[in-house]
């Protein structure tokens, strides 16, 4: 859970969400957090509207959130109630046109219809991340992912557990990831971005967003400000592996970028993507 606490120093948000590895969830009834969580190391910030907050508090949080995006210098997504219940058109009424809206989670999605009707609806410019949180949602991955406005897609692991009745099992959450970062793959779309770890141990987050990492995804959601630094540095380059794409970046202009044989290519992608992701995240070789 987010406490109202300052890290003392406004973090200047640089990583773009195509990148961002860690998508701080926000409870959109508490208004007073929205400037901390503005502060915080995430690289993107959602206010959740939809399963954070009571039914009878929808309207009133929108309010509050859509206040709060009004004013100058604040921005953030928005975690909008799904497509099939009735609070949806009355989030699109409610935030179409906000300065500071740079996109929409939409939550439940299980249908390409969902994702282009919310981006249409919101002014044909507003990016929507597809939050796959059930089976549906997962079969009908590819789709979603081909749809008109999906801009990422991103794990709804919990309530996909509810749904199936699959545990939290490492092996039996494999699949609906690897189906995501396939999907994402066939749509043309950055990485999808994985469910947020409950557990309050950091070890344990740890070795989860290890596992984030080694499926393919390259962001998580979270709920608390304290996982911050371990998710951004987790899905981050390794230090090492920075190194090493530089060395072999530079032995590869030393001569004459000439490819030796067949593993030199996969090589080349890998340490060219590893360079472009250091530099955005402010990685250094050691």
């Amino acid at each position: 859970m987010i406490r109202a606490r300052m890290d003392g120093v406004a973090k200047n948000r640089k990583v773009g969400p195509e990148d961002a590895r860690s998508w701080l969830l926000v409870n959109g009834a508490r208004t007073e957090l929205f400037d901390v969580a503005h502060e915080s190391r995430a690289d993107a910030v959602v206010l959740d509207i939809e399963d954070a907050v009571d039914p009878a508090r929808k309207g009133e949080a929108r309010e509050g959130v859509a206040e709060w995006l009004a004013r100058d210098d604040r921005s953030a997504w928005v975690r909008i109630n799904d497509h099939a219940t009735p609070y949806w058109a009355d989030d699109m009424a409610g935030l179409a046109g906000l300065p500071g809206l740079l996109g929409v989670m939409l939550a439940k999605a299980e249908a390409a219809e969902h994702v282009t009707e919310t981006f249409d609806r919101l002014g044909g410019a507003t990016p929507v991340l597809a939050l796959v949180e059930s089976a549906l949602g997962i079969e009908e991955a590819v789709n979603i992912a081909r749809a008109r406005g999906a801009f990422r897609l991103a794990f709804g692991s919990g309530d996909y557990r509810r749904d199936t009745g699959t545990s939290a099992d490492e092996l039996a959450m494999s699949y609906p990831r690897t189906r995501l970062v396939l999907a994402s793959r066939i749509g043309g779309l950055p990485g999808p971005i994985d469910g947020p770890t409950v557990s309050s141990s950091l070890p344990v987050l740890r070795e989860q967003s290890a596992v984030t990492v080694s499926l393919g995804l390259t962001g998580k959601l979270c709920l608390d400000m304290d996982q911050l630094p371990v998710i951004n540095e987790v899905i981050s380059p390794a230090p090492s592996d920075v190194a090493w794409a530089r060395d072999f970046l530079a032995d590869f202009d030393a001569r004459g970028q000439v490819i030796r044989d067949g593993s030199d290519l996969p090589r080349l992608g890998r340490a060219r993507k590893i360079e472009r992701l250091a530099g955005i995240f402010g990685v250094e070789p050691v």
